[in-house]
């Protein structure tokens, strides 16, 4: 496995496999083609469909600038590998095609060139199940975050610093805005106001309600196109904010010991990433907002004293409780039903971490079967319901919607 550096991107919203992966591989393209007179950008399946609601053209077009690039919007090419294709070209002042470039956003703004992939990838972990994980740290008598401090350096606790940063900032920003987010659907913020009305419900109510209010939050300044962190994408990145946040203000918990969770949580959406995948493009939502939940939940388990088998069932439960769930996006926007699942899978990390300290750990489903599970699933979800904003919601509400 990689870096759980490749878990937690600090980039720009809406989307991390159609706003930041585009980006970085346009780039990269640049890098290789920088005389270039003019570049022309075709954009297939979930990319073609969904491009424009996510901002895909312009988080191209910034890098390779507007008067030289030319956008081809293809919903109908659906690639075999990975249905978030692009197709670069980079032409000679007479139109010849000096250079050509295949590459696929694969998920939470990582890039692919397909099952022979040139980019290269520097494996961080040997170990890719979590079972093979546990049995490790079991015999070391390490906890996860241990097992991720000894494979990534001592650097990485500067880097998840950074992180930690930029998602509480993201909250805070986001709880200043109450302004309409952009797009047809014409949505107004909600986080400011659940803020401030957590202050009239007794203490529980009003601690879930300010879970609420904060991953509102972060999903609306990523709706906007504001700085977040993927975790493990944009679509998703107001969950492990939320709960992190929640349990330091509520239950002073010290940054010290939230990195710490940071890292034991990237290690789980690692194992995710690995072994199924974090695309709403390819497995629904399940493979966003469930990985999320995952990550939050062994956030929370590990700050509460959770044993290794008890984060391991909390990450189960979590994901359990989400496979199945679809991508179906209204207009291609990352709004609904985006936003409000945020802090539906807050809550819902908060209420399986519990459940899981309560239990003495033992389960019959272990974490890897459920995500293997996870993965079939996605495969067995139609494209219809995966990003394509052609079926589900999208299909329901698209006309009403988008009109003016």
């Amino acid at each position: 496995m990689e870096s759980i550096k490749e878990i937690y991107k600090i980039g720009i919203g809406p989307s991390s496999s159609h706003t930041i992966g585009p980006h970085n591989a346009a780039k990269i393209f640049l890098s290789k083609n920088p005389d270039a007179a003019r570049f022309r950008v075709s954009l297939y399946g979930s990319l073609g469909s969904t491009g424009k609601g996510h901002r895909t053209d312009l988080a191209i077009i910034n890098v390779l600038g507007e008067e030289r690039t030319e956008i081809l919007w293809r919903p109908d090419v659906v690639p075999e590998f990975h249905t978030n294709g692009m197709f670069f070209e980079a032409l000679g002042p007479d139109g010849t095609v000096l250079n050509d470039w295949t590459v696929y956003s694969i998920g939470g703004g990582t890039l692919s060139t397909g099952p022979d992939d040139t980019i290269e990838k520097v494996e961080i972990y040997s170990r890719n199940s979590l079972n093979e994980i546990q049995e490790r740290i079991e015999k070391d008598g390490f906890s996860f975050w241990e097992y991720v401090e000894a494979h990534e350096g001592k650097e990485i606790w500067d880097y998840l610093a950074e992180v930690w940063d930029v998602m509480q900032q993201s909250i805070k920003d986001g709880l200043e805005n109450d302004n309409r987010l952009p797009g047809c659907l014409r949505l107004r913020s909600k986080a400011k106001q659940y803020f401030i009305k957590a202050d009239g419900y007794k203490d529980n109510l009003k601690s879930r309600a300010l879970v609420s209010a904060y991953a509102l939050a972060v999903s609306e300044m990523n709706a906007r196109g504001g700085k977040m962190v993927t975790a493990p994408t944009c679509g998703s990145c107001g969950v492990v904010p939320a709960v992190l946040y929640h349990l330091k203000v509520a239950h002073k918990f010290s940054d010290k010991d939230i990195l710490k969770a940071l890292a034991t949580a990237g290690l789980f959406g690692n194992v995710i990433k690995t072994n199924a995948s974090i695309s709403g493009a390819e497995v629904g939502c399940q493979g966003e907002v469930g990985s999320a939940c995952v990550m939050a939940a062994v956030a929370a388990t590990q700050l509460f004293g959770g044993s290794p088998q008890q984060i391991e069932y909390s990450a189960e439960m979590a994901m359990e409780h989400n496979l199945g769930l679809t991508c179906d996006p209204i207009c291609g926007l990352v709004q609904i039903p985006c936003i409000e699942r945020n802090p539906i899978a807050a809550l819902r990390a908060l209420d399986v971490s519990l459940y899981a300290l309560l239990s003495d750990g033992k389960h019959l489903i272990s974490f890897d079967k459920v995500i293997d599970t996870m993965k079939r699933t996605g495969k067995d979800i139609p494209s219809l319901y995966k990003e394509t904003a052609n079926g589900g919601l999208a299909a329901l509400e698209y006309e009403e919607a988008t009109i003016k």
